[in-house]
């Protein structure tokens, strides 16, 4: 539960903070000239830098909130320029600012909850056509009647729901609260770095947009943070796809390999390995196969005495024990392996899953459902001197070895023989 959180945690840390500073940045006042020329086309620098970015990994759904929010901002940027220029609004600021409140959290909402599903081209076209559609619309009103859909925009909908403190067209708010609770939702059938940041940048822009007349130089900022909150999402999870394996969760061999040239001088590396894991996967099917990775995976992410769990490849897993001598891993490796060795796997008929969470309680604690159980094997190697971190993990891997000729579910170090080897017989597998 700790770990999902400090997950979920980061998902979210690098928006927040990108909101944080834009805050920040919103209410300096007296910027030198050097802030103020960069607020000027920083919001043009992030779209080309960060739209191409997505254009590149073809993220069209990043690249068209970008292109939403960037509209948004070149629609009022011109009427907050006329405005310092004049020190009087234009005679379409209302109109315009109003349509920008109540479109620019519609689209947003709908883009970020828009998925590629479809062919790259025909996605591309049909999100164009949205958002044309949208623009020509509003654009078509804007300029045949702007009496009327002022009127019609301005109009105080539900008086019991007003209050003093709204400074938004009524419309808007209840549009901002269904892209919120869409997003919020969203995020949490599938917590990920884009869908945190399209949150945190919803919010930012409902923030920004009171203050646009305010408080100078907040639409630049505020419409710059959420872009690069969005570009900064994007990085976020090709680093994960990167160094995260996919189906355990666990960081994966390249980011193994990573951690292997920052260990110091002293530490204790583990190579792990499901027992009979191929017979297994024959006897009972790949998608248990993969249950039983998960389980591995899960219960080695558990481990204690400051070890970090890395899927090294297959049924194969490797720990880390940065600044730690073998005396005092050992004892935490053992407990790790009598955890997995006492855990029983219900299986059930795929066809017949339970509906919710209590429903899958009361058939695991029944009779009904087999179980099976899993065990694993672990070598252990220190690091000694003039030996490379490759060398220790070789180490280990021949250490393995050595704990499957011993019968398996054991732990053995480098060097060990195998009647020195721990080991639980009754359930050696």
């Amino acid at each position: 539960m700790l770990r999902s959180s400090a997950v979920r945690f980061s998902h979210f840390l690098p928006s927040l903070l990108l909101l944080l500073a834009g805050l920040a940045a919103a209410y300096v006042k007296d910027l030198n000239v050097f802030f103020t020329s960069l607020f000027n086309v920083l919001p043009t620098l992030v779209l080309l830098l960060g739209g191409a970015y997505c254009a590149v990994y073809r993220r069209q759904r990043e690249l068209f909130l970008m292109l939403t929010v960037y509209i948004a901002y070149f629609l009022l940027d011109t009427q907050t320029d006329y405005y310092r220029d004049n020190g009087k609004v234009r005679e379409d600021a209302a109109v315009v600012f109003h349509l920008v409140c109540l479109l620019l959290p519609l689209l947003f909402g709908l883009f970020a909850a828009w998925q590629e599903r479809t062919h790259l081209f025909q996605d591309m076209v049909a999100r164009f056509a949205v958002l044309l559609a949208f623009g020509s619309v509003a654009l078509g009103l804007e300029q045949s009647y702007p009496q009327a859909l002022l009127m019609w925009l301005s109009e105080i909908r539900w008086p019991a729901l007003h209050g003093a403190w709204m400074s938004l067209i009524q419309m808007s708010y209840p549009v901002f609260l269904s892209a919120f609770l869409l997003l919020a939702w969203q995020y949490w059938r599938s917590p990920r770095p884009l869908h945190a940041a399209q949150l945190v940048g919803l919010l930012g822009l409902f923030w920004m947009l009171p203050k646009t007349f305010i408080l100078p130089f907040t639409l630049n900022i505020m419409c710059s943070q959420v872009m690069l909150m969005i570009a900064a999402a994007v990085a976020h999870e090709a680093y994960q796809m990167a160094f995260r394996d996919e189906l355990t969760g666990l960081p994966g061999r390249r980011a193994l390999n990573e951690r292997m040239q920052r260990l110091g001088r002293n530490y204790v590396l583990a190579m792990s390995d499901v027992d009979h894991f191929k017979k297994f996967n024959d006897t009972h099917g790949h998608d248990v196969g993969d249950q039983v990775l998960r389980l591995v995976a899960s219960k080695l992410s558990k481990i204690s005495g400051g070890g970090r769990a890395y899927r090294y490849g297959g049924e194969e897993f490797a720990l880390v024990f940065a600044g730690k001598t073998l005396e005092e891993c050992m004892p935490h490796l053992e407990v790790i392996r009598e955890s997995i060795a006492s855990y029983n796997i219900q299986l059930r008929n795929q066809e017949n899953r339970p509906q919710d969470d209590q429903q899958g309680r009361q058939r695991r604690g029944g009779s009904g459902a087999s179980s099976v159980s899993v065990t694993v094997s672990i070598g252990v190697a220190e690091r000694v001197e003039q030996r490379t971190p490759e060398e220790v993990l070789k180490s280990a891997d021949q250490a393995l070895y050595s704990a499957k000729g011993a019968g398996r579910n054991c732990v053995m170090a480098f060097g060990q023989s195998r009647r020195g080897a721990v080991r639980m017989d009754s359930v050696a597998g």
